[in-house]
C-alpha cells in the first residue's frame, strides 16, 4: 500500500481548492487530511458547518485516485463509482460527485462537454 509523496499531497489540495473555487461557490473551502494511503475531504460551508465528502485512495499515481463517498447516514466511507462508471478517476471528479450528491446539484454528473437538458 503506498503512500503519497508529500509533493502529491501539496498538489492534491491545490487541485481540490481550485475546482472549488471555479465550480463550487457554496464551498468556504476544501480541507485535506491523510492517514496511510487514504486522503479524508472535508468541505466547509462556514466557519462552524464541516461537511465530509469522499475519501480518496493512492494507488501510486497523483492523477488517478479511488473513489469512496461518505455515508452521513452510517458515518462511513463507502466505495463507489464515479458517474463515469470507474471506481477510480481524478480528484475533480471525485469532488464533483461527492459535492453533486451533498449539495443538490446533478448537472455535476454530466461530461463537463455537455449541456444540462432543458
Amino acid at each position: 500500500m503506498p503512500t503519497p509523496p508529500a509533493s502529491t499531497k501539496t498538489s492534491l489540495g491545490q487541485r481540490l481548492t481550485a475546482r472549488a473555487r471555479d465550480r463550487w461557490p457554496a464551498l468556504r473551502s476544501v480541507d485535506v487530511r491523510f492517514h496511510g494511503q487514504f486522503a479524508y475531504i472535508t468541505a466547509q460551508l462556514d466557519p462552524e458547518e464541516a461537511l465530509p465528502l469522499c475519501r480518496l485512495r493512492y494507488a501510486g499515481s497523483a492523477s488517478s485516485w479511488g473513489f469512496a463517498i461518505y455515508r452521513a447516514s452510517h458515518d462511513d466511507y463507502q466505495n463507489s463509482y464515479l458517474p463515469n462508471g470507474q471506481r477510480a478517476g481524478s480528484p475533480e471528479e471525485a469532488l464533483d460527485c461527492a459535492c453533486g450528491l451533498y449539495l443538490g446539484d446533478p448537472s455535476a454528473w454530466l461530461p463537463d462537454d455537455s449541456t444540462p437538458p432543458n
